[in-house]
């Protein structure tokens, strides 16, 4: 315990020994911002057809279910724990609202319950790991295929298309005189909020003391339980709007909607220097790893790179991303738990 507490401490003095703009600057989330302007710049000077406002526009569109995802995602790892059932309960939501549409109800009222769909699913999954004590990987991979089993079996092969053409357009529509999709300003006003949850309240405190340590979250006070619970109903209903999106987006329910989205989200998380052990995650880093994975993705099509291609290269950036900070959190470790040298007394 008091090595534990040695360590830390050192930790913490060394950080602060620092210049505040190295602090703020020199840190995992910042190099990843600036490698997404390295990539937006090289990307628009070498790639024909990149920097005009409508390739934007549908990068935009296309990671907008991804940025919606990883807000909730963000605060599930930070707590150490991880969701993999997210596309899955995207595309159950997706189902749900077609379905419903199609026997007659009017769409608000079935994306209402969509939304709830996906707040209990959220909620299936927290009880299972908080109260039963089954392990998050276990616990989602199941669930992922649980929705995603529903969701097919609902509709089958058939896709629901007759939905409000008020809808679709809103979902594709642009600010005006700009190119920027309406579907960013949501996503502002939700970004604003997991920020503010996150890193400006008990709660978000609360979560990064369970991703450090349980045991000393309990000690602290902190209702570890009621914590994960929360985190992961949050991630379910907001899986379930991102699925109410990629409907109107692509104006259809499908079984398969929203199939490997829970990958590319986990992808840029941990990209973005949310640790997979938990404890450690910021939001703005988060955004950026999304935005760059976006670029790089719509960067290479238009370059005549398949999506094979793409999945190698975005597998790379995740392993590397972890392999880096894992080598960078060891040597850090071993520059601040050096031990401290006491020169001898002169004898008498």
């Amino acid at each position: 315990m008091t090595t534990a507490t040695t360590t830390t401490t050192s930790v913490v003095q060394f950080d602060y020994e620092r210049p505040l703009w190295r602090r703020i600057l020199l840190t995992r989330e910042f190099g990843i911002i600036g490698l997404l302007l390295i990539v937006i710049l090289v990307a628009s000077v070498t790639v024909q057809g990149f920097a005009q406002p409508l390739t934007y526009n549908y990068l935009l569109l296309d990671v907008a279910p991804i940025l919606f995802i990883a807000l909730p995602m963000t605060l599930v790892m930070t707590t150490g724990e991880i969701d993999l059932s997210v596309g899955s309960m995207a595309g159950l939501a997706s189902v749900t609202t077609g379905a419903l549409v199609q026997g007659g109800m009017p769409f608000e009222a079935a994306a209402v319950i969509a939304l709830v769909v996906g707040v209990v699913g959220g909620a299936f999954n927290g009880f299972l790991v908080t109260t039963v004590g089954l392990p998050s990987l276990a616990v989602t991979i199941g669930t992922l295929a649980l929705f995603r089993g529903i969701a097919v079996g609902m509709l089958g092969t058939t896709a629901v298309t007759d939905f409000p053409e008020f809808w679709k357009d809103l979902a594709k529509a642009k600010l005006s005189g700009t190119q920027i999709p309406w579907v960013i300003i949501p996503f502002l006003v939700l970004l604003v909020i997991f920020v503010v949850l996150f890193h400006f309240t008990p709660f978000g405190r609360g979560i990064f003391a369970v991703g450090q340590s349980i045991e000393a979250a309990h000690f602290s006070g902190i209702n570890v339980n009621r914590t994960k619970f929360t985190v992961f109903v949050l991630a379910g209903a907001v899986a379930a709007l991102a699925g109410i999106f990629y409907t109107l987006r692509y104006g259809s329910a499908r079984g398969d909607n929203a199939t490997g989205l829970e990958l590319q989200v986990i992808a840029a998380v941990v990209l973005g220097g949310v640790s997979v052990f938990g404890g450690r995650g910021k939001l703005h880093g988060v955004i950026a790893a999304v935005l760059l994975i976006g670029v790089l993705s719509s960067a290479l099509r238009l370059s005549g790179v398949t999506s094979d291609i793409i999945n190698i290269i975005t597998g790379g950036l995740l392993i590397i991303s972890v392999v880096g900070a894992s080598v960078f959190a060891w040597l850090k470790s071993k520059r601040t738990a050096a031990p401290l040298r006491i020169p001898a007394s002169p004898a008498p």
